[in-house]
């Protein structure tokens, strides 16, 4: 049996219900550095149970489509942000939590100028560069405690555009 996920664009009222989508669209909140800056504040909420925020540097291989999606992961104890380090698309893979196991994924394909921040407890796949390695950096909690929990599905979901 196959089951599959179509790939949608990524935007930030269809993402809503998972995280936030960083982007700098639009004008910015505010010009800083003599004008020469735009500031686009406070565009996603870290949530923490405990530890503290740390940004970390992650280096995920070219993934290709169709993608079979064997497992997702999610973090009890804190939020994750990834911002891409160049100008490619990713995919983004999310699914509804289900009495606590995810519900069928959803999947989003970025622009390649934006980034997401993940809420706590929220399943999401793994990174998934689809124009070459993908350099990110990572905004999550850094403490004591497992928080990662992975779920394998029985039977995996396809996803294609």
């Amino acid at each position: 049996m196959t089951r599959q996920v179509s790939i949608a664009p990524l935007t930030a009222e269809a993402f809503r219900p998972f995280g936030d989508v960083l982007d700098a669209s639009g004008a910015p909140d505010k010009l800083i550095n003599q004008g020469l800056c735009g500031r686009y504040h406070d565009r996603a909420r870290l949530d923490f149970s405990d530890g503290k925020a740390g940004i970390s540097l992650f280096k995920a291989e070219l993934r290709g489509l169709p993608l079979e999606l064997e497992m997702v992961e999610r973090h009890p104890q804190g939020s994750q942000a990834f911002l891409p380090m160049s100008v490619d698309p990713f995919l983004v893979i999310v699914a509804p939590d289900q009495n606590g196991s995810p519900g069928t994924p959803q999947a989003f394909l970025t622009s390649g100028a934006e980034g997401v921040n993940y809420r706590l407890g929220v399943w999401h796949g793994v990174l998934t560069p689809l124009s070459g390695p993908g350099l990110f950096a990572v905004v999550d909690r850094i403490g004591p405690g497992d928080n990662l929990e992975e779920h394998w599905f029985e039977t995996p979901w396809i996803i294609e555009t």
